[in-house]
Protein backbone atom coordinates (compact mmCIF):
# COMPACT_ATOMS: atom_id res chain seq x y z
CA UNK A 1 0.00 0.00 0.00
CA UNK A 2 1.35 3.33 -0.45
CA UNK A 3 2.19 5.35 2.04
CA UNK A 4 -0.13 9.07 2.09
CA UNK A 5 1.21 12.35 0.88
CA UNK A 6 0.30 15.84 2.16
CA UNK A 7 1.45 19.46 0.25
CA UNK A 8 4.97 20.35 1.58
CA UNK A 9 4.76 22.94 4.64
CA UNK A 10 6.77 26.25 3.84
CA UNK A 11 9.75 26.99 5.54
CA UNK A 12 7.45 30.25 6.60
CA UNK A 13 7.64 31.24 10.51
CA UNK A 14 4.17 33.18 10.57
CA UNK A 15 2.83 29.73 8.68
CA UNK A 16 3.96 28.15 11.43
CA UNK A 17 2.72 30.29 14.49
CA UNK A 18 -0.50 30.14 12.34
CA UNK A 19 -0.59 25.99 12.06
CA UNK A 20 -0.10 25.51 15.79
CA UNK A 21 -2.50 28.16 16.93
CA UNK A 22 -5.49 26.38 14.63
CA UNK A 23 -4.31 23.30 16.67
CA UNK A 24 -5.16 25.07 20.11
CA UNK A 25 -1.23 25.83 20.50
CA UNK A 26 -1.78 29.36 22.81
CA UNK A 27 0.72 32.27 21.11
CA UNK A 28 2.80 32.60 24.06
CA UNK A 29 5.99 31.20 22.34
CA UNK A 30 6.02 32.08 18.23
CA UNK A 31 8.54 31.16 15.33
CA UNK A 32 10.84 33.00 14.20
CA UNK A 33 13.48 33.25 11.36
CA UNK A 34 17.43 33.09 12.27
CA UNK A 35 18.91 34.94 9.86
CA UNK A 36 22.24 33.93 10.13
CA UNK A 37 24.74 31.73 12.98
CA UNK A 38 26.92 34.53 13.65
CA UNK A 39 26.91 35.22 17.74
CA UNK A 40 25.88 38.46 17.06
CA UNK A 41 23.02 37.65 14.70
CA UNK A 42 21.92 34.88 17.03
CA UNK A 43 21.99 37.62 20.01
CA UNK A 44 18.83 39.32 18.60
CA UNK A 45 16.59 36.40 18.21
CA UNK A 46 14.48 36.74 21.36
CA UNK A 47 15.05 34.53 24.33
CA UNK A 48 13.79 31.65 25.60
CA UNK A 49 14.44 29.43 22.84
CA UNK A 50 12.75 26.30 23.35
CA UNK A 51 13.13 24.42 19.69
CA UNK A 52 15.20 25.12 16.59
CA UNK A 53 14.11 24.05 12.91
CA UNK A 54 16.30 23.35 10.26
CA UNK A 55 15.46 22.81 6.54
CA UNK A 56 18.42 21.68 4.31
CA UNK A 57 18.83 20.08 1.33
CA UNK A 58 18.64 16.55 1.03
CA UNK A 59 21.70 15.50 -1.17
CA UNK A 60 24.01 12.53 -1.65
CA UNK A 61 26.43 13.70 0.38
CA UNK A 62 23.75 13.95 3.22
CA UNK A 63 22.49 10.57 2.32
CA UNK A 64 25.79 9.01 2.76
CA UNK A 65 26.46 10.18 6.18
CA UNK A 66 22.93 9.28 7.17
CA UNK A 67 23.74 5.88 6.49
CA UNK A 68 27.06 5.78 8.21
CA UNK A 69 25.80 7.71 11.20
CA UNK A 70 23.20 5.75 11.47
CA UNK A 71 25.49 2.34 11.51
CA UNK A 72 27.68 4.38 13.47
CA UNK A 73 25.17 4.97 16.27
CA UNK A 74 24.09 1.36 16.42
CA UNK A 75 27.61 0.15 17.09
CA UNK A 76 28.19 2.72 19.50
CA UNK A 77 24.63 2.81 21.44
CA UNK A 78 23.19 5.90 23.02
CA UNK A 79 21.82 6.61 26.25
CA UNK A 80 18.04 8.65 25.16
CA UNK A 81 16.21 9.98 27.81
CA UNK A 82 12.60 7.89 27.88
CA UNK A 83 10.87 11.59 27.98
CA UNK A 84 11.99 12.27 24.41
CA UNK A 85 9.18 11.77 22.60
CA UNK A 86 10.04 10.84 18.67
CA UNK A 87 7.72 10.25 15.95
CA UNK A 88 7.89 8.08 12.97
CA UNK A 89 7.93 10.01 9.30
CA UNK A 90 5.62 7.51 7.55
CA UNK A 91 3.35 10.21 5.43
CA UNK A 92 5.17 12.12 2.05
CA UNK A 93 5.79 15.64 2.63
CA UNK A 94 4.75 15.74 6.00
CA UNK A 95 8.56 16.49 7.36
CA UNK A 96 7.45 20.00 8.22
CA UNK A 97 4.65 18.94 10.79
CA UNK A 98 6.91 15.78 11.89
CA UNK A 99 9.34 19.07 12.92
CA UNK A 100 6.63 21.01 14.94
CA UNK A 101 4.76 17.94 16.60
CA UNK A 102 8.93 17.09 17.66
CA UNK A 103 9.12 21.06 18.88
CA UNK A 104 5.74 21.30 20.58
CA UNK A 105 5.62 17.67 22.01
CA UNK A 106 9.09 18.05 23.63
CA UNK A 107 8.16 21.09 25.18
CA UNK A 108 4.76 21.04 27.00
CA UNK A 109 6.25 21.82 30.14
CA UNK A 110 6.77 25.52 28.74
CA UNK A 111 3.92 25.57 26.44
CA UNK A 112 0.12 26.54 26.99
CA UNK A 113 -2.75 24.71 25.58
CA UNK A 114 -6.64 25.92 24.44
CA UNK A 115 -9.17 23.21 26.25
CA UNK A 116 -9.81 20.54 23.87
CA UNK A 117 -6.86 21.84 21.71
CA UNK A 118 -6.21 18.97 19.02
CA UNK A 119 -2.67 19.31 19.47
CA UNK A 120 -2.69 18.52 22.87
CA UNK A 121 -4.81 15.51 22.85
CA UNK A 122 -3.08 13.97 19.65
CA UNK A 123 -0.24 14.07 22.05
CA UNK A 124 -1.62 12.75 25.04
CA UNK A 125 -3.20 9.74 23.17
CA UNK A 126 -0.07 9.07 21.56
CA UNK A 127 2.38 9.76 24.65
CA UNK A 128 3.07 5.85 25.83
CA UNK A 129 2.81 4.84 21.82
CA UNK A 130 6.24 3.67 20.08
CA UNK A 131 7.14 6.21 17.32
CA UNK A 132 5.93 3.73 14.88
CA UNK A 133 2.69 3.64 16.34
CA UNK A 134 2.50 7.62 16.89
CA UNK A 135 3.20 7.81 13.05
CA UNK A 136 -0.14 5.26 12.31
CA UNK A 137 -2.01 7.32 14.71
CA UNK A 138 -0.78 10.90 12.49
CA UNK A 139 -2.20 8.99 9.24
CA UNK A 140 -5.47 8.54 11.20
CA UNK A 141 -5.69 12.19 12.82
CA UNK A 142 -7.86 14.34 10.65
CA UNK A 143 -8.06 17.32 12.33
CA UNK A 144 -3.88 18.00 12.44
CA UNK A 145 -4.21 16.66 8.11
CA UNK A 146 -6.81 19.24 7.29
CA UNK A 147 -4.65 21.90 9.63
CA UNK A 148 -1.66 20.78 7.38
CA UNK A 149 -3.04 21.38 4.18
CA UNK A 150 -4.53 24.33 4.85
CA UNK A 151 -1.20 25.64 6.35
CA UNK A 152 0.14 24.26 2.86
CA UNK A 153 -1.51 26.68 0.39
CA UNK A 154 -1.21 29.22 3.34
CA UNK A 155 2.78 29.94 2.05
CA UNK A 156 4.66 33.14 -0.29
CA UNK A 157 5.56 30.48 -2.84
CA UNK A 158 2.75 28.55 -4.52
CA UNK A 159 2.62 25.16 -3.22
CA UNK A 160 3.52 22.19 -5.49
CA UNK A 161 1.31 19.24 -6.46
CA UNK A 162 1.46 16.16 -3.99
CA UNK A 163 3.52 14.27 -6.54
CA UNK A 164 6.45 16.35 -7.35
CA UNK A 165 9.60 15.70 -5.92
CA UNK A 166 10.89 17.77 -2.93
CA UNK A 167 14.31 17.19 -1.31
CA UNK A 168 13.92 19.56 1.30
CA UNK A 169 14.07 18.58 4.87
CA UNK A 170 12.45 19.53 8.08
CA UNK A 171 14.30 18.49 11.47
CA UNK A 172 13.68 19.66 15.13
CA UNK A 173 16.62 20.19 17.98
CA UNK A 174 15.67 20.41 21.28
CA UNK A 175 16.76 20.19 25.00
CA UNK A 176 15.43 17.22 26.94
CA UNK A 177 16.87 16.82 30.10
CA UNK A 178 19.97 18.75 29.38
CA UNK A 179 20.94 16.63 26.32
CA UNK A 180 20.12 18.27 22.78
CA UNK A 181 18.50 16.24 20.82
CA UNK A 182 18.16 16.16 16.63
CA UNK A 183 14.71 14.77 16.04
CA UNK A 184 14.38 13.48 12.34
CA UNK A 185 10.82 11.22 11.16
CA UNK A 186 13.41 10.18 8.47
CA UNK A 187 15.75 8.26 10.62
CA UNK A 188 15.58 5.49 13.29
CA UNK A 189 15.93 7.28 16.78
CA UNK A 190 16.83 10.09 17.82
CA UNK A 191 20.29 11.97 17.81
CA UNK A 192 21.90 13.42 20.76
CA UNK A 193 24.62 16.01 20.14
CA UNK A 194 26.27 16.01 23.60
CA UNK A 195 25.03 18.20 26.64
CA UNK A 196 22.98 21.70 26.80
CA UNK A 197 21.62 24.56 28.78
CA UNK A 198 17.89 26.76 28.45
CA UNK A 199 20.47 29.24 28.26
CA UNK A 200 22.80 28.37 25.72
CA UNK A 201 20.19 25.90 23.54
CA UNK A 202 20.35 27.93 20.62
CA UNK A 203 24.25 28.52 20.06
CA UNK A 204 24.30 24.76 20.64
CA UNK A 205 21.97 24.39 18.22
CA UNK A 206 23.55 26.45 15.64
CA UNK A 207 26.49 24.55 15.91
CA UNK A 208 25.14 21.31 14.99
CA UNK A 209 22.97 23.56 11.98
CA UNK A 210 26.80 24.73 10.76
CA UNK A 211 27.75 20.69 10.28
CA UNK A 212 24.90 20.57 8.09
CA UNK A 213 25.88 23.80 5.97
CA UNK A 214 29.57 21.98 6.13
CA UNK A 215 28.99 18.92 4.79
CA UNK A 216 27.53 20.51 2.10
CA UNK A 217 29.21 23.94 1.34
CA UNK A 218 27.78 24.32 -2.37
CA UNK A 219 24.51 24.66 -1.12
CA UNK A 220 22.47 27.59 0.00
CA UNK A 221 19.17 26.30 0.73
CA UNK A 222 19.17 25.79 4.10
CA UNK A 223 16.76 27.90 6.68
CA UNK A 224 16.17 27.95 10.79
CA UNK A 225 13.60 28.58 12.87
CA UNK A 226 13.50 28.95 16.28
CA UNK A 227 10.31 28.52 18.88
CA UNK A 228 10.66 31.56 20.90
CA UNK A 229 8.86 32.88 24.01
CA UNK A 230 6.79 36.13 22.92
CA UNK A 231 7.94 39.07 24.59
CA UNK A 232 5.18 40.87 24.14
Amino acid sequence: MDSPRWLPLESNPDVMTKFVSCLGMRPTWQFGDVYGLDPEVLSIVPRPVCAVLLLFPVTEKYEAFKQEEEERLKDQGQLVSPDVYFIKQTIGNACGTIGLIHAVANNQKHLEFEPNSPLKEFLEQTSKMTPEERATFLEKDESIRVTHESSAQEGQTEAPSLDEKVNLHFIAFVNVGGQLLELDGRKPFPVIHGNTTEDTFLEDAAEVCKLFMARDPQEVRFTIIALSKDSL
